[in-house]
């Protein structure tokens, strides 16, 4: 019963699709990529649809999407990067849905052992600083400097943050060694064998990780199918083996 009820909906979104390929372009937060690519060619195989994916910074993405960068799709990695888009009128506020969540992790280059890393984190990071996303414009930055002060370690370690403009960025920056630690998503860190969790962050240091998404003012109408097919158990299931955590309830 539940294969039956999962293809109905794969052939309701098929189905809502127009016919002829179209070409669909997705702004979407760094952290999504390696996921968003699998499900990206999931749908092209199914409906011959090109989906061009073009990731960076939430904040980033945003603001070009604002000045009228031609999007179809925008996915933010906070709500409130979204808010703004919404706000500008540069997406349809009536196909916003919450799609995602994921998890914030500490990561240290993959050979090396560090044991309760949070309690003194300035300490671990040797000589080395510490990576994450800009504390004021990306959202794995804004989580991070939340969770760090609530532990009581941001004083601590400020002024030895790399500040960076999306976690990929400060994903790469422990995977070369140039940083000693940094934060990212768990399904940053699944990507990346150069880099080890070496601790995860209580899901009430920060808010929630939500990732929302909607179509573009002036999106092609053949996104829709795409934005319905995101939700759809088989993309889901996709984004959760990449280590992102299913829709919000």
């Amino acid at each position: 019963m539940r294969y039956i009820r999962c293809l109905c909906v794969i052939l309701s979104v098929l189905a809502a699709t127009p016919s002829g390929a179209a070409r669909i372009t997705v702004y979407a937060a760094a952290s999504l990529q390696t996921a968003l690519d699998r499900v990206a060619a999931d749908w092209a195989g199914a409906t011959g649809d090109t989906v061009i994916p073009v990731y960076d910074g939430s904040a980033r993405l945003a603001r070009q999407i604002v000045a009228g960068a031609p999007a179809d799709i925008y996915i933010s990695a906070s709500p409130e990067w979204m808010d703004f888009a919404e706000a500008q009128g540069a997406v349809a506020a009536d196909t916003r849905r919450d799609i995602l969540g994921n998890t914030l992790v500490l990561i240290a280059p993959a050979n090396r052992v560090l044991t309760d890393p949070l309690a003194n984190l300035a300490a671990g990071l040797d000589d080395r600083p510490l990576a994450m996303g800009n504390v004021d414009t990306v959202p794995a930055g804004i989580y991070g400097k939340a969770a760090l002060t609530s532990l009581g370690q941001w004083d601590a370690v400020a002024p030895r943050v790399v500040q960076t403009g999306n976690v990929r960025v400060a994903l790469a920056l422990v995977a070369l060694g140039e940083a000693g630690l940094g934060i990212v998503y768990a399904s940053d860190a699944r990507v990346e064998p150069r880099v080890r969790i070496v601790a995860t962050f209580a899901a009430d240091s920060h808010p929630p990780i939500i990732y929302p998404a909607a179509l573009t003012a002036e999106a092609n109408p053949a996104a829709r199918a795409f934005l319905d097919y995101l939700t759809t158990p088989p993309a889901q299931a996709v984004f959760v083996a990449e280590g992102f955590t299913g829709a919000p309830e």
